[in-house]
Parts: structure tokens; sequence; C-alpha cells
């Protein structure tokens, strides 16, 4: 345990040292610049104090990060539009919508490709094709026809967000349903099993594994669509809205903030689905 911990330590304090020094080459520029009208000349200690104090940097330096998290997290109203945590519920909020339908439609679309060869056969190419797609582009399509038919707000955003997650469930779901080999299948049916009860007693159970693997990776997704989803519409609230927000005003700093809140709330999610799984899997004997 301590040999985990002081290896994913070392990675992190290396990340933020090559981060410091990537900040001081990346503002540099603008510190010559101000110096040279200012017709002064920077020390180095001049220089890198300077880089990592600017306003508006090009890179943040981690501390400049850090105290914008803890002010719009811990020294904001959570009411406050400036607050984090406001943001984060309203992109939280179509984020779990979002997911709930994307892998509810994972699960059903799989038990169809399982069960009849013609779903097999057209929808499994169709999903695989519709992934090839930018999000990007694709986005604003949705956003502008729920808009034109008077769909606003949290619909939009949580289409886009199912749209990314059902995919890795109906992948992980597909494979989990086939999983049992054919001995396990021909005993059931030596014991004259129903296709029900070998779905319910044999291919459900195999596919549980699998679903949460893919739940997993679903959820992280269904963030990612929702902030995008939140980009095009030119919102003022949300994650997405405090990126906009942040490069129309060039406030850098206020970007990287949202950046690692959007991170810090996808491995919250990510951890909840895998506590889910744990608890999920003991109860069923997969695990001690």
């Amino acid at each position: 345990m301590m040999r985990k911990l002081f290896a994913i330590c070392t990675v992190v304090l290396v990340i933020v040292a090559l981060w410091y020094v990537a900040a001081v080459k990346m503002n540099a520029k603008w510190a010559y610049d101000q110096a040279a009208r200012a017709k002064i000349e920077l020390s180095f200690s001049e220089l890198v104090k300077d880089t990592w104090a600017q306003e508006r940097p090009v890179l943040p330096a981690p501390h400049q990060v850090a105290a914008e998290l803890w002010d719009t997290t811990i020294g904001k109203k959570i009411t406050s539009k400036r607050s984090l945590v406001f943001h984060g519920w309203i992109t939280l909020e179509a984020t779990l919508l979002g997911f709930v339908v994307g892998t509810l439609l994972g699960i059903v679309l799989s038990v169809g490709i399982i069960y009849i060869r013609a779903m097999d056969m057209s929808v499994m190419p169709w999903a695989i094709a519709s992934q090839t797609v930018p999000i990007l582009a694709i986005a604003p399509m949705i956003i502008v026809v729920l808009n034109s038919v008077g769909i606003q707000g949290l619909i939009p955003k949580a289409i886009i967000s199912a749209y990314l997650s059902f995919f890795p469930v109906l992948v992980g779901m597909v494979k989990g349903l086939r999983a049992p080999d054919h001995m396990q299948m021909d005993l059931l049916k030596t014991y004259n099993a129903s296709r029900s009860d070998a779905f319910y007693k044999l291919r459900l159970p195999s596919s549980v594994p699998y679903l949460f693997t893919s739940m997993k990776v679903g959820i992280a997704a269904s963030l990612v669509g929702t902030i995008v989803g939140e980009l095009p519409t030119g919102a003022i609230r949300g994650l997405g809205a405090r990126l906009l927000t942040g490069s129309y005003y060039g406030q850098t700093i206020q970007m990287w903030a949202a950046l690692f809140a959007a991170a810090l709330l996808a491995a919250g999610l990510v951890a909840l689905v895998g506590l889910a799984e744990k608890s999920v899997l003991k109860r069923m004997g997969m695990v001690r």
C-alpha cells in the first residue's frame, strides 16, 4: 500500500514540477514584453516570479489554479453564479439523465442484438458508425433542431450525453451476454431450460462485470457529452459555460479551474460506479 502511494505521489510531483517549468516558458514572452516597455531587465528569479503570478497567463501555474478552485468552491456560496459547485450541479443533472437513458438504451439494444439476428446485422454496424461522427458536429445540430420545436435546457444536453454513453454500454453488454461458452449453454439445454431461463440464470449474471466496466467508461463519456452540449448554446450555467466565458474574456485561470472541476466530478462519478460494482459483485459472490 505504501509503495503504491509513494509511486502515485512521485508521479504527481513530477507532473507539477514540469507544469511549473512549462508555465515559466510559456508565460515568459509576456513578461519580457512588459519589461521591454518599462525599459528594465528581468533577472531569472524576477522572471519566474512574474510568470507564476500573471493575471491572464497563457498557462496558469498550479497554485493559481488551486487558489481559483478553492475560491470558487469553498469561498463562494453554492447559489452564486461564480460558484463551481453551482455550475457543476447544472452539468451533473444533465449528465446523470443522459447516462441513465444511454445505459438503458445500450442494455435494450444489446439484448436485441443477442437474440435477433437482423438486429445483430443491422444495429451494431450503425452503432459503430454513429461514433465516427465528431460530437462537435452533432451537438449544434441537435441543439438547433430541438430548439426549433421549443425544447431547451436539460433535455438537449441529456440527449447528447446519452449519445456518447450508450455505445460503451452496448459493446460491453453484447460481450458480456455472449460470455457463456457452449458447454454452459449445452448444460442448460440438457436441463430443458427455456430461453428466458438461460438469459436470467446464465447470460445476465455473466454480463454484470462487463456492464459495470462499460458503465465506468459511459459515465465519463456522458459528462463530456454534457459539457460539449453546453458549448454551442451560449449557455450561462454549467461547467461548459464557465469554459466558454473564460475563453471569451481570456480568463485562462477560470478555464483551467473549470477543467479540473470537471475532471474531479468525472473521477467521483466513476468511483461511485466502482463502489456499486463492488457491492453488487459481492452480493453475487463474484468477489470477496
